[in-house]
């Protein structure tokens, strides 16, 4: 009795020491480590990791940009299956503990100690949500003590749903994905709202082992765990029976779903993203921005095939250069072996490797990449005559075997008809860019035809000599210096000798003739080098650069001699671009700019600014007697007239704009590029049937770039191209074959269902009948006259004596001085 009593006494003593040393260690562990515990407070403002996405005006999806692909979800969004799938899976008494489950905890420890693994955790979601957001996953014990204290303190301060939303979504369920919403997308290309109970409980397995249980790579494993799970469901009482046998006979329809991209524009995704890190540096790629630029999705869309299309076409003008190789040459003789080679060959944005399988008469059939037959017809091959050089070409093709031969390896794009078509790599380049001309608003823009080849955007980098399409502005600066369109100017030889020019210079109009006295107009709208080389002397290189700069142009772009007058200056596309926008919006500079606003979890935390061309405004100003906006006294003198009510103008109105342009100038060469249209070098583009239109071809010389760029006040559209390496497009290209197509092709799309919209002519314009010949008045009764619009101050005042102006038509010469 004794030895019982002194036994009991023992085990009461040993058991009070063990409880008090268990109490001692943990109280000294918490005294040790809650000092550096962090403050669960910030999981109340947790920001979770989120990609940045670029999209559209109209929020189509463009790019996404960061190592984590996820999409957080608010608890009441999720089905209530998905919630029980991962209790079943991961913390079925999730909402009865107090964020540490003992109970768990102790059947973990038995399970180590009997088998020597653990068979299922003893981790909560709230210990999970610790050290997913606060500890690292460095199995040491202090690090487990850290998780179990942190946990009762969320449940503290959180409560259960919230800490159930911060786990789905945080999680790690492979492939990128992270979150529940996410995973969705990654494995299934839903919403979780449309997944079945089969791929919930799929998904509800990837917690305890991304890459083990995923269904993508182990689809067999995975089967076994989601079947654990509807198990453990039904056991749980979340589904029955009938729910239970539905989902465990479904197969694994799992795949990888990349970003679902809704509109392919690279060039653009790339300057938004740029201009993000340059805004928020590093965090632009983890804090969620939504980034919604100015772009429309369908006028990009109709950039991208212009460009395109413009660039296969300038292949073809030039001839076909043969087959990537030819298999058989190369010992590959059966359609395996084909296969096998096509597999390594990636498609190179819309043109895709075949191999010829054998040729007919008239067509040749072909083995895809996919493995599919088809062919192709005689109209989509008689294209390719051989190529010699860029200025020559063979003779035309009689027969398919002419072109392409059994094993050739070539390169083919499919066609709107569903057909495909013998195509190659363009060697030339092109870029697109259209803003809005009000407000610089990038509509579209295309920088090349293949960014994952070359990420060199040419719209925005490629400095190129603008050529003929930056004459108007060098008659712009004329008109606004006292010449008038009707002004006779003779197109005629001429010689210059300027050391500064490498000796004697003797420019030539593009198809060497002359026309002799012309006026003014005429040699605009019918690009005449010559002309334009005398209206720049006649005005003077100082003023012309001096008016220049003020359009917004750099003084040190400028060349300081007369080939300026022929384009002899170098810029980007997207600024020769802000240049016609001062023509087409009646005489305002404007920035363009690509990101309207940006925002996250629905706040606006950035939004555009932007410039904006604002009549009201300066109707507004003369109201109030203020014309500070002007700088020149004769921009002050005559502005536009406004058609909107007094009560209309007293409303807020966007930045302004400044005028850079005279409006009467402004008028006056917008008609005149009109005239480009109807009587000049961009005759192609009447093809639009509009009247509301202008624009200016340019070629460069030796043929090295070919531009156009045209508008209206609602559109305004640069294209331009050439070669990388500078070398020569080929003597047949030029501006109106080669640029001014793709223009059409896009603006085809860009003023589809548009109103004919143009400038209203300002005040302080008279239009009168002159004779065409002379300049001057026409007398009464001149079946000859036509009608020409004049500064007021600068309209003629002599009448017509019906000859011609004795021009020297000799080739005259001059010397520097005589320049400026």
């Amino acid at each position: 009795m004794k030895h019982s009593v002194k036994l009991f006494r023992f085990v009461v003593w040993a058991g009070l020491a063990s409880v008090s040393g268990i109490v001692a260690i943990a109280a000294s562990a918490f005294l040790y480590l809650s000092p550096s515990l962090p403050s669960v407070e910030s999981l109340k403002d947790v920001h979770l990791q989120t990609p940045l996405r670029i999209y559209t005006s109209d929020h189509k999806l463009m790019a996404e940009f960061g190592e984590k692909r996820r999409q957080p979800v608010q608890f009441e969004s999720l089905p209530k299956n998905l919630v029980h799938a991962f209790m079943a899976a991961e913390d079925d008494r999730f909402y009865s503990h107090p964020g540490v489950d003992f109970i768990g905890l102790v059947r973990a420890a038995v399970q180590l100690i009997t088998t020597g693994r653990i068979q299922s955790g003893g981790s909560t979601i709230t210990m999970q949500v610790a050290k997913n957001f606060f500890l690292s996953h460095e199995r040491v014990f202090s690090r487990k003590f850290n998780e179990i204290l942190l946990a009762l303190q969320i449940e503290q301060e959180l409560t259960k749903d919230e800490i159930f939303e911060l786990y789905l979504n945080k999680i790690y369920l492979g492939n990128r994905a992270y979150g529940i919403a996410a995973a969705g997308q990654v494995y299934y290309d839903k919403p979780i709202s449309e997944l079945t109970l089969a791929q919930i409980a799929m998904l509800a397995g990837l917690p305890k082992a991304p890459s083990r249980y995923n269904p993508i790579n182990d689809p067999d494993r995975a089967i076994l765990r989601r079947d654990w799970i509807l198990s453990r469901m039904k056991e749980l009482g979340y589904i029955n029976e009938s729910d239970y046998e539905d989902a465990v006979i479904q197969p694994v329809t799992a795949s990888y779903h990349g970003t679902k991209i809704e509109l392919h524009a690279p060039y653009v995704a790339e300057m938004a993203r740029q201009e993000m890190v340059e805004r928020f540096g590093p965090d632009a790629y983890t804090e969620g921005f939504k980034v919604y630029t100015s772009i429309n999705s369908e006028l990009q869309e109709a950039a991208n095939t212009a460009v395109i299309n413009g660039l296969m076409a300038y292949n073809e003008r030039h001839g076909y250069q043969g087959p990537m190789s030819n298999l058989i040459e190369h010992g590959a003789t059966t359609e395996n072996d084909w296969q096998e080679a096509l597999n390594q060959v990636r498609s190179v944005s819309v043109l895709t490797p075949a191999v010829v399988l054998d040729v007919d008469d008239k067509t040749a059939s072909i083995l895809l990449k996919d493995g599919q037959h088809n062919q192709i017809e005689w109209d989509n091959l008689r294209w390719a005559k051989p190529y010699i050089n860029v200025n020559a070409f063979g003779y035309n093709p009689k027969s398919a075997s002419d072109i392409v031969q059994a094993g050739d390896m070539i390169w083919v794009r499919k066609m709107p008809d569903g057909r495909y078509r013998l195509s190659e790599e363009p060697v030339a380049q092109s870029s697109l860019v259209s803003i809005h001309p009000e407000n610089g608003a990038i509509l579209a823009l295309v920088g090349g035809f293949n960014f994952y080849d070359s990420m060199y955007n040419r719209a925005t980098q490629a400095i190129r000599q603008a050529g003929s399409s930056f004459k108007p502005f060098v008659y712009a600066s004329a008109i606004a210096n006292g010449l008038t369109a009707a002004t006779i100017i003779n197109d005629a030889p001429i010689v210059f000798d300027d050391n500064g020019l490498e000796g004697a210079w003797r420019p030539n109009n593009d198809n060497m003739r002359f026309n002799g006295p012309m006026r003014l107009r005429e040699g605009l709208y019918r690009s005449r080098n010559l002309v334009s080389i005398r209206v720049l002397r006649q005005v003077g290189i100082n003023r012309a650069i001096n008016y220049l700069t003020r359009l917004g142009f750099p003084k040190e772009a400028l060349s300081r001699n007369l080939s300026l007058a022929l384009g002899n200056v170098s810029m980007t596309p997207m600024e020769l671009a802000s240049g016609y926008a001062v023509l087409a919006n009646g005489g305002y500079q404007i920035t363009p700019y690509l990101i309207d606003r940006v925002e996250v979890m629905n706040d606006v935390v950035y939004q555009a600014e932007p410039e904006t061309v604002c009549k009201a405004c300066d109707q507004q100003d003369e109201l109030q007697g203020n014309n500070s906006g002007a700088e020149d006294p004769e921009m002050v003198a005559y502005s536009i007239p406004s058609e909107m009510a007094p009560e209309e103008i007293a409303q807020p109105f966007p930045a302004k704009a400044k005028q850079v342009m005279d409006p009467r100038v402004n008028y006056i060469v917008n008609d005149i590029l009109n005239d480009v249209i109807w009587h000049g070098t961009g005759k192609r583009a009447r093809a639009l049937g509009r009247h509301d239109i202008g624009g200016k071809t340019g070629t460069t010389n030796d043929n090295k770039d070919a531009w156009f760029v045209g508008f209206n006040p609602d559109v305004l559209t640069s294209v331009w191209l050439g070669m990388d390496n500078y070398s020569t497009l080929g003597r047949w290209e030029y501006g109106a074959n080669a640029a001014l197509p793709v223009w059409l092709e896009y603006m085809q799309t860009a003023l589809k269902d548009k109103q004919e919209k143009r400038l209203p002519q300002p005040e302080g314009l008279v239009t009168l009948k002159i004779n065409p010949k002379t300049g001057k008045l026409a007398r009464q009764g001149d079946t000859n006259a036509i009608f020409e619009i004049f500064r007021k101050e600068h309209a003629p005042k002599t009448i017509s004596e019906e000859e011609t102006p004795i021009l020297d038509n000799l080739e005259q010469s001059f010397s520097p001085k005589e320049l400026f």
